[in-house]
């Protein structure tokens, strides 16, 4: 029998290895395309993902095709459901867990490629809030869905943020940037930032070990002790290092059930759908796309890959300052 000891190394070895893999990604500088993990369990639909210009720049950008080749837009052609009962969800990983880089679906680019976010001209990376490290979820988005900014929330009293919905997804794995990943919805968290509803929908990968016990908000508690506690922590504090004041929350900072979630879904998805039926964009909102009918946006898929033909080049990722890594503590 293992002593405990040792029991513990394994243990730390493992956390190790999970933590060093999406900077070993990063340094590859992704030059060939990327096949997607995707579990059989539900639609067999796969996508891939093209990388163009160098990661760790301001010309880094992430597209996607699925599985015929053509050309697709994260946001708008990817379904919102992975499975015919409308029971489970695509979503598109834009953020690994522990990492730093802020990336996402670029909601105002043609196609719609994953990009770094920008703030005063530089790459923006999240601070590392003691303890915690980079982000700790898997971070993304529900494709189809938008959060309208024209649209008072009844119990947020607050309008919309303009993006997909945001979904943290708490599994043990640690997924890839681009990876479209099929979750079962527990709850969500409804975040105030800087005036606008934010939601932060919590879910879980359909092949997780924890899946199966794992149905609905209170579910996370009794499995994951803390894990919610910490969820709020992070979403409270993660902009203070930048000079922004503390983030705060609509229900009392208590998280929503399931129930109350898959309205939320359904109510963003109705937006997403409204957005697509303008004959004008929304705020440069882009809604080029290859397979939704009746909207402005469609077009053919020589039209799509020519986006991705005409963007940069790709390349070697360029280095990350060791900056990134810096702690920060909040009181």
């Amino acid at each position: 029998m293992l002593s405990q000891a040792v029991l513990r190394s394994v243990s730390f070895a493992k956390f190790t290895l999970s933590l060093q893999q999406p900077f070993r990604q990063l340094s590859t500088g992704f030059l060939r395309p990327q096949r997607i993990y995707q579990p059989n369990l539900y639609s067999t639909m796969a996508y891939s993902t093209v990388v163009r210009g160098a990661p760790n720049t301001l010309g880094y950008r992430l597209f996607f095709k699925d599985d015929s080749g053509k050309v697709v837009s994260p946001f708008h052609d990817i379904p919102l459901h992975a499975n015919t009962e409308k029971t489970v969800f695509n979503m598109v990983v834009e953020v690994p867990r522990w990492t730093n880089a802020k990336m996402e679906i670029n909601v105002k680019d043609s196609m719609n490629p994953i990009k770094q976010d920008v703030k005063k001209g530089k790459l923006r990376y999240v601070k590392n809030c003691f303890p915690h490290h980079g982000y700790i979820w898997n971070y993304g988005a529900f494709p189809q869905t938008w959060e309208d900014p024209d649209h008072i929330d009844e119990n947020t009293k607050c309008k919309g943020d303009g993006d997909p919905l945001d979904v943290c997804e708490i599994g043990y794995r640690v997924a890839k940037s681009g990876e479209v990943v099929k979750v079962k919805v527990l709850g969500t968290i409804a975040m105030i930032d800087e005036g606008e509803t934010d939601w932060k929908v919590l879910a879980i990968n359909v092949d997780d070990p924890l899946a199966e016990k794992m149905n609905d908000i209170a579910d996370i508690e009794r499995e994951m002790p803390g894990f919610l506690e910490k969820t709020f922590e992070w979403f409270r504090i993660y902009k203070v290092p930048d000079g922004k004041p503390l983030n705060s929350f609509a229900f009392d900072s208590k998280p929503k059930d399931k129930a109350f979630t898959l309205n939320v879904i359904e109510q963003t998805h109705a937006q997403w759908n409204a957005l697509m039926k303008r004959t004008s964009p929304a705020d440069s909102i882009s809604v080029t796309n290859v397979s939704v009918e009746g909207s402005s946006g469609k077009i053919t898929a020589e039209a799509a890959q020519a986006v991705v033909d005409g963007s940069a080049a790709p390349a070697p990722a360029e280095k990350i300052s060791p900056e990134v890594d810096k702690w920060h503590f909040v009181n």
